[in-house]
Formats: C-alpha cells, structure tokens, sequence
C-alpha cells in the first residue's frame, strides 16, 4: 500500500502473527533472515586495514530483497523488527543499509519479548535506533569466525584431508569430545564390594517370603527382562519388607575391595556360599576384566544370626523447584524428558515464538523470545503466574512472596526466561492447534514455568540401622584379585573352583587369612545395615511436573529394638566408572559451564561437528571419529592457545564488552589476530601431513609377514604392510583398532553375481562386491542391518533448490515422491511435494514412471540364485516377510486394533502399529507391559 508504513520481520510466520495486531497502516514483510553476508568464496575481510569487512546481498535473497526495497521507496516510516538479541540487530543493521531510505525517512528498529498484542503496541509506541554495539559484537564474532576458518581449514586440507573445516568455537566442543575420551580410556577402574540385604517386620512369615522373592527375582516379561524395580518395591512391599545395605563392620565403616572379604562376611551373616563363578570380560580394564558371582543361600549350613532395629528416625526433606527455561537449561531438558536434540528443539520453539494458528485467535506467539540465558521473569508473568496457581491449586501451592532466581554472570537481566506468552492457554487447551513435537515442547515449558512459582515438595524421610545381634566370626580384609558377584542372577559363563581355598569357601569353610592376621579370631563383630525410605508428605510444584522416576522404598511400621528377619543377603562386585562421555545435554551444560559460545549457537555447533564427521552419536552419547581425534590434536599442538577453552572464554568475554562497554571491537580482532597469524604461519611450516604418521600395531602382514602399522585416511584409521610399496596390503579396524574379519554375504552382488562383503565407511555399515575393484556393486543396509533394496537413480528435474538454486533431485518413497537438491550432502534443501501447482506434479509423475521403466533395477538374489523375499539381516542371513527391522510385541494397537510392533529407530526399538501409514500410532517401549496387561484384562471374562 504506498504510504503505508512498512515493518520488516524475519519469517513469514513471524510476519503474519504481527500483523493482525497492526492497523491498516502497516505492511508486515519478511526478509528471510540475512539478506546479506560475507562473500562465499573469499575471506572478505581486510586483513592489513582495520579488518574491514565486505558484504554482498544474498543470492538467495535478491528477490526478496528487491521486493522489501519496493515498499521502502514508497513507505512512509520503516520499522525493523527482527529479533532482541545480537543477530537479530544485526539483520536490522544489513537490512537498513541495503534498503536505501530516502533522505529524512526515518529508519526505526523495534523490539519485543513476545508476540503479543501489548507486547507489539508497546514496542511500537517506544521505537529506537539500531543500537551499534550490539552490531559490533556480532560483526566481530563474525568476522573472528571467518578469520579462523577460511585459514585454519585450508591449512587441514593440506596436511588431513581435503574438505574440512576448523572452527573457532566447534573445535573447541569437539576438544571436550576427545579429551572426555581419552579420559575414559586412561581411566584406571579400582574394585569395591556392597552387601545388600532384604529385611521383613514379619518374622513367621519370612521363610515363605524368602522362596517366593527368589522365584519372582526369576520371571521375565515377554520380551525376557527381569522384574522392574516398581515391580519389585510391589513385592516387598507387600510381604513388610525392605532393602538395606551394610554400612559398618566390626565398628568400622564397610569397605571390602575383593572377593574374598565379602564372600567372608556374608558366610559369618549366615549366607552358606554354593558357588563362586568366575568370568572374564575381555573389554575390561586392570580388575575389571575378572567379574565374579557368589550364588548363596541363607541358612543353608546354620543358624541365621539375629537381626533388630538398633535406631529408627525420621526427618523432613524439602525439594525446592527448579527455575525457568534459559536456552540451555530448555535445550537440556527437551534432550533429557523428550529426545529431542538441540536444533530440534529450537526449531520448534522457534514456531511457538512466532506464532501459531489457534481456533478462534488467528496466529498467536506462545511463548517468549527462546534466545536467552536470564532466568529473569517480569512482574506481570509472575503475577499472572501466581494468580493462575492460587486459582487452579489453592493457596498451600502459592509461597508467601515470589520465587526468584539469579543468573548467571553473563546473562543479559533486560531479556526474559522462556514462559509462555499468555499462562492461562494451558497445554491441553492448544492439543489440537499443535503438532505433537510441538504440544510436547510447549507442555515442558508451561508446566517448568508453572512450577518455578509454587511451593517446595516435603518429603518425610525415614531411617533405619538394622543390627545383627548375635555374636559372629571376625573377619578381616586381603586384596584376592578374584572377579564379580551376583547375589540372586548366574552369568552366562562359570568356571570351577580350583583352589583348596575356593572349595573350602564354596563349603561355608571360612577364609584363611587377612593381611596376615587370623580369620579364626572370634569377637563381638557387629554389622550394621542402613535402610532408608522416603514418602511424599506434600507434593508442592511436583503437582505440575510429576513425581521423579526414583525408585524410592517406602519402609513399613517399625519400632526400636523390634526383631526383623533377613530374607537374602547379596554381595555384589563393583567397579569405579570414568567419567561419562557427553550426551547433547551433557554438552550444551559443559559449554554453558565453560563459556564457549552463547545460547543461541550451542544447536548449530552441535549439528556441525557431526556433519563434518569429526563426532558421531553413538547409544545417545558423543564419541569422537578418528578423523575428530587427528584434527584436534594437531590443532592443540599448533594452535595451544586459540583452541583452548579458557582463551575460548576469555573471547566471548570480550565480545560480551563489545556490546555491554562500548569496547573497540578492531582491538578486540587485533588481540587474537597477532598472536594467530604467527602460528598459523609456523604451523603451514612443522605440521606433518597425518597420513605420514604411523602408530605400531600388534598385527603382522598376511601377505609378506612384516609387521603392520596404523595409518590415517579421511574413513579413518586402518593397518598397512610395513613393506610399501613392494607389498600394499591393507586391513580395514574397528574403533578399538582390532582387525575387522572379512564377513562374506549370501547376497549375489546385483552387477556381476558375485558373493558380496560387509565393509564399514564412515556412513556406516555397506554391502561391497567381493570382486572390487574390477566390480564397483554396492548395496545399503537400514539401521537394522537390513539389505535394501536397489533404487533407481535419481531424476533430475528442471526445478531449483530453494537454498542454493540447483537443480533438485526427484526420487520416490514409501510417502510418495519427493524433491531433494542435487547437490547433497553439501545443500540439504528439500521443496515440499504439496508446494507444486496440481499440473506439474502430474507431468513430474509422468517423468518419473518413465524414468523408472527406462532404469529397472535388478532383484535381490543370494548368491546360488534364489530370490530374496522379504527384509535381509546382512549380519544373520535371516530372512523375514515383515517390513525391515519390525518384530511381533504381542499387542494390538489402542487406537485402530491392528498388530504392534517393534522397530529399530535411532534413538533405539521402539511401539509402532503395523497399520502405518494409516496409523501412525507410536509409542515408548516401556509402554508394552501396561498394554500387555490392559490387554488381558479385557480378554478376561467378567462374572
């Protein structure tokens, strides 16, 4: 509309939320993000004067940006409401340099927490100036940036491999990767024993119950697991028993670290002893390598001493709630509760942010700004908070004053926690506005915000030292070196005892000696066992999020000096654990802990180091590649200062004092650039190219009998004959370096008939022609293992990629067609099927049957001819007639009736109707047993 005033926003949907809360003279346009950026194919950056930057309009937003400068020339006030943080200012600056305004237009920039009506109004009654500092900050972060990679990276092309990148920030998560690693891997695991025990206030009645708890102990679902811990807290419960562990001996605290100790003690607390099962883990580690297994039996050789209650109290427990989502701690939490990773889980706060089609309200923004690390909420949320929670709770909910949290030291107190917009619009009241990730997601954040306000949870706390009354056999403590135990299970494997020593203590004979002194020596040994139960006494801001998943006993009524009968006593081998390798939300935490990069960046670091293959994501956890691991050693030894992660820090820092203090950010480049030119310089000079590096191996050569090395390539490390060039031999490894057998297939190779081989890459696991490379056959496997099927190529089509403008690939799916870029995995652009007009889908559909008649692909044969029917396991040779990788649950679905069953998903099996696509019913594992049980109390018959 000409006159009209414009504003300038980032997405569409962002677009169209505001502009049902403008008036007429307003145009709400967006500029799909950047509109302009460094260029692509230089650094663009003046190194030798004052790191001038040079920035070209997007080929990507040409259009767009001649659109958005049409409405300007005619505009009679622009108003640049991109985001409230560094890089939504930044855009604001690009976009008001780029739009030419004329001269006395007036450029405004506008701000706002959330995408409310209020929220909107005020931001527009209170514009500003595009505020420098913020742009600076950014600029300099971004040009730091561009400093390291495009002179880092060229610099590993030459001496790694070709196409990789470095990064300023992503090698510095990818270091805390390797380091945890090598931790664990130097970790040296030390032996410790438990002797637990069950007790019950029911003397008469416990022989029955000892007998009935062994045999329960030995029932398995369908799916062959043990008894849950819920169902076994049922069990004692119900027959007024508990578990304890023993916590002193002999007057002393209990700390036996061999076998023989607590093989010892439980004979003198009334365990006769059976067995002493040996089993070698060849994974372990010092003594963990040698696991052990005492298989008892209480009172099998004796009288049981006697047991009382010694003490008992009780105590109040207060759990206070946890504070509102930053973008770390909401990034942490959707990993953890939801399984979502980071760029998931911003992308879909990123829809709740700019708006979503409620019934009724048109486009509504849910919740406030998701960029943020202040767990700060306004006075108006907490007031509207605390009014809903007196309301729909009642006052025992409500504290006295609101709950306030401090934030961090970096955190920017003007901005936000993540709350929902509007408290009072319930999960349940948007079910049907919202896709399920999306209910999911903005269920954690309205129920945390919620919380955050309430009252604590009390907890009544109960505990109870048990005491063996009866004067027993001392006993003291040697190091055996013997392996572990297991009270109640028997391991896959057992060895015989061997020893006089061993057959005497499989007899109930006691130990010889301890540390030089006699195992004879009688006296008033006293054991101590500590039980401790906990029970909900008021559920505070737990009434919101649900009680925790702990596992928490609940002790019966007992008394002082009251007898209590032990009905097993189980000594159990441990070992000390490594650190854990990092998850995604172990990582966001280690990078918010340690002030690399900033809330906003932590998905796209994550997301990077994986599609650079330095890091991949093994059982939910982060291991590093073999490519990570050469990379980051030859970054720390060259450039021991600019990727570590306390200079890392110390940077962020100084960008922070860019924005907050007016610091000059030329200084601020300057500072990391001097020192870093001069080790990238000697670095081009001393850094030896990885694939000349060698590492000994325990292997000799097949072929010439010469011993062979590790070596490097981009895949990853394999062995090579020390006889090169006059022997070539080489042999693929596993992560631990051993060799990988070659695992012949029963699939015929689909080009020559020949038997095909299992090989790994680093996309994972392949099926290759045993007659490479006179033959270049290959076939994939899905994440079961299972052989797919060989697909036509592709069909390039005369449509371009909405990233990158290539042409896009047409290909066919269970779904039906879809258009993906030509150039994957460099672009990952993709155009929505749905977005074509009605006619060109049917021309593209006509192509593509064409295109499949003229490519047809060859069937799936082993390799004496027979067709294969059904999914492959590559692995088993075992052959199904059901969809790869799905499995019978003995269910029915809940929602259509039809058969569940059990998938392979990457984030492990999981419930899904048999139905799909028509039913997309799918559920959590841990789900089958409740089915089972719903479904045979239905097939029950009622009297």
């Amino acid at each position: 509309m000409p006159g009209s005033n414009v504003v300038i926003v980032e997405s569409p949907a962002k677009a169209k939320t505001i502009n049902k809360y403008l008036g007429r003279d307003y145009v709400v346009r967006a500029s799909m993000g950047h509109v302009r950026d460094l260029p692509t194919k230089k650094i663009g950056v003046d190194l030798e004067h004052g790191f001038q930057p040079t920035y070209e309009p997007l080929a990507s937003r040409k259009k767009v940006l001649a659109e958005l400068k049409k409405y300007a020339r005619t505009a009679g006030e622009v108003y640049l409401a991109t985001d409230l943080d560094r890089e939504g200012e930044a855009i604001a600056w690009h976009l008001a340099e780029s739009l030419g305004a004329r001269k006395n237009q007036r450029v405004y920039r506008v701000i706002f927490n959330e995408i409310t009506k209020s929220a909107i109004q005020a931001a527009f009654e209170h514009p500003r100036e595009i505020d420098m500092n913020k742009v600076n900050a950014q600029q300099a972060r971004r040009i730091l940036d561009r400093i390291v990679g495009y002179q880092v990276s060229p610099l590993l092309w030459r001496k790694v491999a070709t196409g990789l990148s470095a990064g300023r920030v992503q090698s510095v998560a990818v270091r805390l990767i390797v380091e945890r690693e090598r931790e664990i891997e130097a970790f040296p695991p030390e032996e410790y024993w438990k002797i637990g025990s069950i007790f019950t206030s029911d003397i008469s009645g416990a022989p029955a119950a000892a007998e009935q708890w062994a045999k329960f102990l030995e029932q398995t679902d369908p799916m062959g697991n043990p008894p849950t811990l819920q169902a076994q807290q049922e069990f004692l419960g119900g027959h007024n028993a508990f578990r304890a562990e023993l916590a002193q001996w002999q007057g002393q605290k209990f700390n036996a670290a061999d076998a023989d100790t607590a093989v010892a003690i439980v004979k003198a607390l009334g365990l006769a002893v059976r067995e002493v099962r040996r089993q070698e883990d060849p994974k372990g580690k010092g003594p963990a390598r040698n696991l052990v297994t005492v298989v008892g039996q209480l009172g099998g050789q004796g009288p049981v001493p006697k047991f009382t209650v010694r003490d008992i109290s009780q105590r109040e427990s207060r759990s206070r709630p946890p504070g509102p989502f930053t973008t770390a701690a909401l990034q942490q939490a959707a990993s953890v509760q939801l399984r979502f990773g980071a760029s998931r889980t911003m992308r879909i706060a990123q829809q709740l942010y700019e708006g979503v089609d409620v019934p009724g309200e048109g486009s509504v923004g849910l919740i406030t700004y998701m960029r943020t690390d202040s767990l700060n909420l306004s006075n108006e949320a907490v007031g509207q908070i605390r009014g809903m929670i007196g309301q729909q709770f009642g006052q025992a909910y409500l504290p006295d004053s609101p709950n306030r949290f401090a934030s961090g030291e970096r955190a920017q107190e003007a901005h936000e926690a993540i709350r929902p917009s509007d408290v009072r619009r319930t999960p349940r009241d948007l079910m049907r506005a919202l896709s399920d990730e999306q209910y999911k997601l903005y269920d954690l954040i309205w129920k945390r915000t919620v919380a955050c306000q309430m009252t604590p949870a009390v907890w009544k706390v109960t505990e109870a030292d048990i005491v063996c009354g009866t004067p027993v056999r001392a006993v003291s403590s040697r190091s055996t070196g013997v392996s572990p135990v297991s009270p109640m299970g028997v391991p896959p494997m057992s060895s015989p005892l061997n020893s006089d020593e061993e057959k005497e203590t499989a007899h109930g004979q006691d130990a010889r000696e301890t540390h030089g002194q006699d195992a004879h020596a009688t006296g008033h040994a006293t054991a101590v066992f500590k039980a401790m139960g906990r029970q909900l006494a008021f559920d505070g801001f737990l009434r919101v999020t649900g009680l925790p998943r702990t596992g928490d006993q609940l002790l019966p009524e007992l008394a002082k000096d009251q007898p209590v009968a032990p009905l097993a006593i189980s000594p159990t081998q441990h070992f000390t654990q490594p650190p854990p390798r990092y998850t995604e939300a172990g990582l966001v935490k280690a990078l918010e802990a340690d002030n690399i990069g900033r809330p906003s960046t932590y998905a796209t670091i994550i997301t990077t180091i994986q599609d650079r293959q330095y890091v991949e994501m093994i059982e939910r956890s982060f291991r590093p590649t073999d490519l990570g691991l050469a990379v980051t050693d030859k970054l720390v030894k060259h450039f021991p200062k600019e990727f570590d992660v306390r200079f890392t820090a110390h940077m962020e820092d100084q960008l922070d004092q860019i924005e907050e203090a007016h610091a000059d950010w030329v200084a601020v480049l300057q500072e990391f650039y001097g020192p870093f030119s001069e080790n990238l310089k000697k670095a081009g000079e001393e850094m030896t190219h990885a694939k000349a590096e060698t590492t000994p191996s325990e292997y000799k050569c097949e072929t010439c009998g010469k011993p062979m090395v590790y070596r490097f390539s981009k895949n990853g490390r394999y062995l090579a004959c020390t006889g090169y060039p006059d022997c070539k031999s080489t042999h693929p490894v596993d992560r631990e370096g051993k060799k990988v057998a070659r695992v012949e297939v029963d699939v015929a190779c689909p080009l020559c008939g020949k038997k095909m081989i299992l090989r790994r890459s680093r996309f994972g696991e392949f099926l290759s022609c045993s007659g490479y490379p006179e033959c270049t056959g290959s076939l994939k496997l899905d994440r079961a293992g299972n052989v797919k099927p060989p697909s036509p190529p592709p069909l390039a089509v005369d449509v371009t990629c909405p990233k990158c403008q290539s042409k896009l690939y047409l290909r066919r799916s269970k779904r039906g067609p879809w258009l993906g870029c030509s150039k994957y995995p460099k672009c990952r652009g993709r155009l929505a099927w749905s977005a074509l007009p009605e006619e060109q889908q049917k021309d593209l559909t006509r192509r593509l049957e064409e295109h499949e008649q003229a490519h047809p692909m060859p069937e799936l044969k082993k390799a004496d001819g027979t067709l294969i029917v059904g999914a492959m396991n590559a692995a088993t040779g075992q052959v199904s007639d059901k969809p790869a990788g799905a499995r019978e649950a003995g269910v029915n679905c809940p929602k259509c009736g039809k058969p569940m069953v059990i998938r392979a998903g990457k984030r492990g099996d999981f419930l899904a109707c048999s139905g799909y696509p028509k039913c997309r019913n799918a559920l959590n594992l841990d789900s089958l047993p409740d089915l089972q049980k719903q479904q045979d109390e239905s097939a029950t018959p009622k009297p």
